[in-house]
C-alpha cells in the first residue's frame, strides 16, 4: 500500500488591516479581515522540509499591508489584485484564494450633521468577498453575514408531519427572525460595479424578507435569493444560510397574568438551520468559486 500527498494549501489567516482615507477634515474608514491561501508545486516542503518554493506567510501578511498603502477601493478589486500578484510573482504558486471581510462603520450624528471623523460600528451586516485566481481565470463571490432581521407577524408554520416525537404546535401567526448569511457568485469579473451590486443585493434580501408572507423559512429563503437574481444581472447564483432564531411565547399564568402575544423568550440554541441555493438555469459552472 502506497502513501501519497493529497491536496494541500497554506496561507496567512485573518490579517487585520484598517485604512484611513483622509480628505481634509473628512475621513473614511476601511476595516478588513483578509485571509490568503496559496497552493501549487509544494510537495517538496511536505515530503522533505525544503522551503525554497514557500512564500512565507509573513510575506503574505506584509503584501496585504503594502497593497493597502496604494488604496483598497472595493474589496473584490483588492482581492483580485492580491490573488493575481501571488500567482504572477511566485513560480511555485498556481492558485491563490483571498477571502475578505469588511466590517461596517457608520458616521456618528452630531447635532443632525454626519461627523467628519467619528464613527460607530454598524449593525448593517459584514460585507464579504472571496477571490480565486489560477493564472488564467478568476472567480469572485460576494456576500453578507451578521444581518439580523425579524418579522413580528405574517409568518405561519403548520401542516408538517407528526409522529410520536412531535410536540411542536402548529401556528398561524409567529415571529420569524434570522441572521442572514448569504454569498453570491458573479458570472464575470470585468466591468462589474461591485459596490452597486452589493448595495442592490443587500436591499433585495431585506425587501424580500419584509414583503414575503411566509409559510416556512424555506419559502422565504427562495424569495430572498430570487429577488437578488432579479435585481443584479451580474450575479448568477445565491447561497443562503438562515438560522431560525426562535421566539417562544412566555407563560405568565403562574403570576396571574395573561400574555396576548406580547412577551417572548428568545431562545439561543438549539435552532433550526435552513440552507439553500437559488441560481439561474443557465448559470455557468462555478469553477473554483465556492471552494
Amino acid at each position: 500500500m502506497g502513501i501519497v500527498l493529497g491536496d494541500n494549501q497554506y496561507g496567512k489567516a485573518e490579517v487585520r488591516v484598517v485604512r484611513l482615507d483622509r480628505d481634509g477634515e473628512r475621513h473614511a474608514v476601511t476595516d478588513l479581515n483578509v485571509s490568503t491561501t496559496l497552493s501549487g508545486d509544494l510537495a517538496d516542503t511536505h515530503l522533505t522540509g525544503a522551503n525554497d518554493k514557500v512564500l512565507a506567510t509573513d510575506t503574505q501578511k506584509n503584501t496585504v499591508f503594502a497593497f493597502a498603502r496604494d488604496g483598497i477601493g472595493e474589496i473584490e478589486d483588492f482581492g483580485l489584485r492580491l490573488a493575481r500578484h501571488f500567482v504572477a510573482t511566485q513560480p511555485s504558486i498556481h492558485r491563490a484564494r483571498v477571502a475578505i471581510e469588511r466590517f461596517p462603520w457608520a458616521r456618528l450624528d452630531v447635532g443632525g450633521v454626519p461627523a467628519a471623523h467619528s464613527f460607530a460600528r454598524s449593525a448593517e451586516g459584514t460585507r464579504l468577498a472571496v477571490v480565486h485566481h489560477d493564472g488564467e481565470r478568476s472567480w469572485v463571490t460576494g456576500g453578507i453575514r451578521d444581518l439580523t432581521v425579524l418579522n413580528s407577524t405574517d409568518s405561519e408554520f403548520w401542516g408538517f408531519p407528526r409522529d410520536r416525537y412531535t410536540t411542536l404546535a402548529e401556528t398561524k401567526d409567529r415571529i420569524l427572525a434570522t441572521a442572514v448569511a448569504a454569498s453570491w457568485r458573479f458570472g464575470r469579473t470585468e466591468d462589474v460595479d461591485w459596490a452597486g451590486a452589493y448595495t442592490t443585493a443587500r436591499a433585495a434580501l431585506l425587501t424580500a424578507f419584509a414583503d414575503t408572507y411566509s409559510y416556512s423559512l424555506q419559502q422565504t429563503l427562495y424569495a430572498m435569493g430570487a429577488r437578488v437574481l432579479e435585481h443584479v444581472p451580474e450575479i448568477v447564483e445565491v447561497r443562503l444560510s438562515l438560522p431560525n432564531k426562535h421566539h417562544f411565547l412566555s407563560d405568565l399564568s403562574a403570576f396571574g397574568l395573561d400574555n396576548p402575544d406580547e412577551v417572548y423568550y428568545a431562545a439561543d440554541r438549539p435552532y433550526g438551520l435552513i440552507e439553500g441555493t437559488v441560481l439561474r438555469d443557465d448559470a455557468p459552472e462555478p469553477g473554483l468559486a465556492w471552494s
